[in-house]
């Protein structure tokens, strides 16, 4: 076995919750290696505004998770590629009446969030990685074996069989997080029942900076705005839909796709007039019982999932990333282990509440509106109707989802 040279941190993934972390820690006086299955993914991005040529995996980042990303040094380089800034969401029931409209003009913002391509973020990530000294990146590289001594420190096994001994080891490696699965992390877990059709569309009509969502009784339909011309109008779509019809929604050709999409979302933006390839993935929910162990912390999707109706996922875990940065350097600037038990509970103690919270409020969104029973389906829709009116309420909740304190400035 090769014994690569010491590290006091290893992040076992290098998509954005990873690279965001080394990102975070560069620069403090630790060195950081970040470990990547897949390989470099700065690929050269397209140029043409075409179906084919948007990533079908978007993000929404919300107002708090722009500033993160600004403060790491890497928001310009997305900003100069492409984005789309959107300023207004209406969300409303297939099954009544009720509606909401969200204006950031009504909290004073610029916008209420930024649809960014989630390779585009990636690849400014990794952008700034290959600027920081400090940081090594092992691509294509994949985790084989994770061992604890009686000592209680970890020993990685690489698949190239080079050996790491970091003081502190995260797992930034996703849902299916194979370092969580090694170290014995305990799960709670749950299919939501619900498969997710993702796919870059052409519309008709412009989609006016706007985030559009349509409670279906099959589960909720999002059509997120993308870079446009004024002879092209694309849109990212995110519809969840009960696992059992989408075989049936896959298979059909996609003009036939366009016209059920189309009809779905009550032609809101008029015809659909072209589509890109389509992509289905199961949906579960999923939260670690425990965060941390000595010398190991779990961020992002590899500590929870959420269900994609209100895009919040990848800000959690951007704030995961936050929060373990923040408690990682404080550490160091007291002579702390950044592995220590204690200094790793304090980041738990910062997240886990918050997290909980959402997933639970995700999970209550989607059984109201699952349920068919006419009283409950009146309730909620007087209830929609009556967040829309009660201003200081539906501010609330707009503050809360871009991460804005009372004040309105971000937290």
């Amino acid at each position: 076995m090769t014994e690569l040279p010491p590290c006091d941190v290893a992040i076992v993934g290098a998509g954005i919750a990873g690279s965001a972390l080394a990102a975070a820690l560069s620069g403090r006086g630790l060195q950081i290696v970040v470990i990547e299955a897949q390989g470099d993914e700065r690929a050269v991005l397209p140029d043409a505004l075409a179906l084919e040529s948007f990533d079908p995996r978007v993000v929404a980042l919300n107002p708090r998770s722009r500033r993160l990303l600004d403060e790491l040094g890497a928001w310009q380089a997305v900003a100069d590629y492409r984005l789309c800034a959107y300023d207004h969401m209406t969300v409303w029931d297939a099954e009544g009446t009720g509606s909401i409209d969200f204006d950031s003009a009504d909290v004073g913002a610029a916008a209420l969030g930024y649809i960014v391509e989630n390779r585009a973020l990636v690849r400014a990530l990794l952008g700034r990685l290959a600027a920081c000294p400090d940081v090594r990146l092992l691509a294509p590289e994949s985790l084989a074996g994770c061992e604890r001594a009686a000592d209680g420190t970890l020993t990685l096994t690489l698949a190239s069989g080079a050996q790491l001994r970091p003081e502190l080891v995260v797992a930034a490696d996703g849902a299916h997080s194979r370092l969580r699965e090694l170290l014995a992390f305990r799960t709670r877990e749950w299919d939501y029942g619900h498969h997710a059709v993702v796919a870059t569309v052409q519309v008709e009509r412009p989609h006016q900076t706007t985030a559009w969502q349509r409670f279906l009784p099959t589960g909720p339909l999002a059509f997120l705005p993308l870079p446009s011309t004024p002879d092209a109008q694309y849109c990212s779509i995110v519809w969840s839909l009960d696992s059992s019809r989408v075989e049936g929604i896959q298979a059909l050709q996609a003009a036939e796709f366009c016209v059920a999409l189309e009809r779905a979302f009550e032609g809101r933006l008029g015809r659909v007039v072209g589509c890109s390839r389509r992509f289905a993935f199961p949906l579960r929910q999923r939260h670690a019982v425990d965060y941390v162990q000595p010398g190991a912390a779990l961020v992002a999707d590899a500590a929870h999932t959420i269900h994609p109706l209100a895009g919040q996922g990848i800000n959690l875990g951007l704030q995961d990333v936050a929060a373990l940065a923040e408690e990682v350097l404080r550490a160091r600037e007291r002579g702390e282990q950044p592995g220590s038990i204690a200094v790793l509970r304090r980041y738990q103690r910062r997240r886990k509440g918050e997290n909980l919270a959402m997933m639970a409020a995700m999970e209550g969104f989607k059984r109201l509106f699952e349920q068919p029973a006419l009283p409950l389906r009146w309730l909620r829709n007087a209830g929609m109707r009556g967040v829309d009116r009660a201003g200081p309420l539906k501010h609330q909740l707009m503050r809360q989802a871009m991460g804005l304190t009372e004040s309105g400035a971000l937290e």
